[in-house]
């Protein structure tokens, strides 16, 4: 039987789990969340850079991506982001939905699998 690794755990959830190749990360919000939804975004996309490097992989190994916006109307905003930071040749299949966040100050959560 296979560990999970478990990372930033807290008392009720953890960033990430680790089980048998995959790399589970829970949502993701921006640590700022005045910044408008590209700024939200671009902060959310570097969380998950530095947790898939722990995790021992990267971006490009992506399996599946889910996108909680507040507001559909800033589609445009986090795509931008988003644009800038998907790996050419190596985007993988995503959903975007809109969706009451948990604060309402944020405008962008996102949910990542990812092979080790």
């Amino acid at each position: 039987m296979s560990n999970i690794t478990r990372v930033n755990v807290g008392k009720r959830l953890s960033d990430m789990a680790v089980y048998n190749g995959v790399a589970y990360l829970a949502g993701q919000v921006a640590d700022d969340s005045t910044q408008d939804i590209t700024g939200q975004t671009r902060q959310i996309l570097a969380t998950i850079d530095k947790l898939l490097a722990a995790a021992g992989t990267d971006k490009t190994r992506l399996l599946m991506v889910q996108i909680m916006v507040a507001n559909m109307k800033e589609f445009d905003g986090m795509n931008k982001a988003w644009d800038e930071w998907v790996p050419a040749g190596n985007a993988p299949p995503r959903a975007t939905i809109e969706a009451r966040l948990a604060s309402a100050d944020y405008k962008v959560e996102i949910v990542v699998t990812a092979a080790v």
